[in-house]
Formats: structure tokens, sequence, C-alpha cells
């Protein structure tokens, strides 16, 4: 069993800056993918950020530069700190989890999911 919440979303002016936080707790064992996914309005979910066994950052494009994912708590705590807000990253923010050492990009290979996080950005 593996639990996730998330918490942190809500609205903000296009360029503000908001921070997201996760904590991911239960058997998820030694080898395992952590990070969050996004879904906007009539959108595919997406990667916005992961890391894997081996600490490995990915994020996705249209975030890089702009987002930054940290850890805590040997991985069980996750926050992603979201600058320079624009209207496109409006969307249902979920943390995520899965078991085995690489964060592949597809949302399906997910397992563990969060309720999700509000996220809304306007201009």
């Amino acid at each position: 069993q593996v639990d996730i919440v998330e918490s942190g979303g809500g609205s903000v002016q296009a360029g503000g800056s908001l921070t997201l936080s996760c904590k991911v707790s239960g058997a998820l064992f030694i080898s395992y993918c952590v990070g969050w996914f996004r879904q906007g309005p009539g959108k595919e979910r997406e990667r916005v950020a992961t890391t894997d066994t081996y600490d490995r950052l990915t994020y996705g494009d249209s975030v890089k530069g702009r987002f930054a994912l940290s850890l805590g708590g040997g991985k069980s705590t996750l926050s992603l700190r979201m600058t320079n807000l624009k209207p496109e990253d409006t969307a249902m923010y979920y943390c995520v989890a899965r078991r085995g050492p690489q964060c592949p990009a597809a949302s399906s290979k997910y397992a563990y999911w969060g309720q999700g996080t509000q996220v809304t950005v306007s201009s």
C-alpha cells in the first residue's frame, strides 16, 4: 500500500510562483521513482519532473528552467517550486510514484497517484 498526499495548489497571476508539496508513504521498496505529472484542460497528462533511484532529475521541456524538484526524508517528501508561471501551466498537478529504477515519460507507467492539486495561472 502506497499513500500519496499533495498540498499547495492555488491561483496566481502570470509571472508568480507557487510551491507544491507531496508526502509519499508505504512500501515502495529500495528502487523507485517519484515526481509530478500534470493534466491541463483538454490535454494529455504530461511529466513535469521526476527523480529516479539514482537521483537523476528529469523535467518536462515546457518547465525547464522555471520549475525545481527537491526531495527530503529519503524521497518521502517532495517539493515542486514553480516560478515564472504562465497561463499554460494551469492544470491539475499529481504527485506520482512507481516501483523500479527508472522514470518513464508515460503516465500509464506510474501505479501510484495522489488526489491532485489544482494550479490556476491567470494572465
